[in-house]
C-alpha cells in the first residue's frame, strides 16, 4: 500500500493534473493516480477472476498498461472510465489466455432498464464471495457489464464505449446476466430448503 504522504500530497489534485505530472516525469504523480484507482481496479479484477490471485495478475497488467499508454490518453473523456476500459480489455486478455468459453448473448432481447431486478437479486446474496460466485458462473461479456454498471456505476453508454458495443448490447448483457443470477439464486434457495 502508498504512503499517505501521497495522499497528503495529491489527493486533492485532480487527475488531469496528476496525469500532466506524471507525463513530465512525476513518479510521486504516478503513484497517486495508481493509489486513487488501485482498490476499485483490484475488485474489479477480483469479480471478474474470482481469484485473489488471478485479480493481483490482472491488477499489474493493468497498471502496466495504463503506464505505458498513459501519453494516449486524450483527455476527451472521463480517465476512470478510459482506465476501466483498459481493464475490461486485461480481463477479456485474461480469459483468452485461460482458454475460458465465451458465451455470445447479443440476440437477447432488451429489457426496461430501472435496475428493479438486479436490486431484489442482489438483496438476498449473503455476502460479497456470494456474488462473486454467481458472477463467476456468468460469460465474462455479462460480468463487464454488470461489474462495470452496479459496481463502478457507469452508465450504459459509457459501458457501451468501453466495450465498444451499443448501449442496447449492454443492457441486454446485463438483464441476461440478471436474470442468470436470478435462477443460481432461487435454484441455491431451493437447494437449502430441501437439505
Amino acid at each position: 500500500m502508498l504512503s499517505n504522504a501521497f495522499s497528503k500530497t495529491f489527493g486533492k489534485a485532480t487527475d488531469e493534473q496528476l496525469i500532466h505530472k506524471a507525463l513530465a516525469g512525476s513518479e510521486r504523480a504516478w503513484f497517486g493516480l495508481v493509489k486513487r484507482y488501485e482498490k476499485r481496479l483490484y475488485n474489479y479484477s477480483l469479480r471478474m477472476t474470482g481469484s485473489p490471485d488471478d485479480a493481483m495478475d490482472v491488477l499489474q497488467d493493468v497498471l502496466m498498461s495504463v503506464y505505458r499508454n498513459l501519453a494516449s490518453y486524450r483527455g476527451d473523456g472521463v480517465f476512470a472510465a478510459w482506465l476501466f476500459r483498459i481493464a475490461s480489455f486485461r480481463c477479456t486478455d485474461f480469459f483468452r489466455r485461460r482458454n475460458r468459453q465465451f458465451t455470445n448473448t447479443d440476440d437477447v432481447d432488451v429489457l426496461d432498464d430501472s435496475g428493479a431486478d438486479f436490486a431484489d437479486t442482489v438483496d438476498h446474496i449473503d455476502s460479497n464471495k456470494g456474488l462473486t460466485k454467481m458472477m463467476s458462473l456468468l460469460p465474462t461479456e455479462q460480468k463487464h457489464v454488470v461489474e462495470l454498471k452496479f459496481f463502478q456505476h457507469f452508465t450504459f453508454d459509457e459501458i457501451a464505449g468501453q466495450l465498444g458495443i451499443s448501449s442496447n448490447t449492454a443492457k441486454s448483457r446485463l438483464y441476461a446476466a440478471l436474470k442468470k443470477m436470478r435462477q443460481q439464486k432461487e435454484t441455491m434457495m431451493m437447494l437449502k430448503e430441501g437439505a
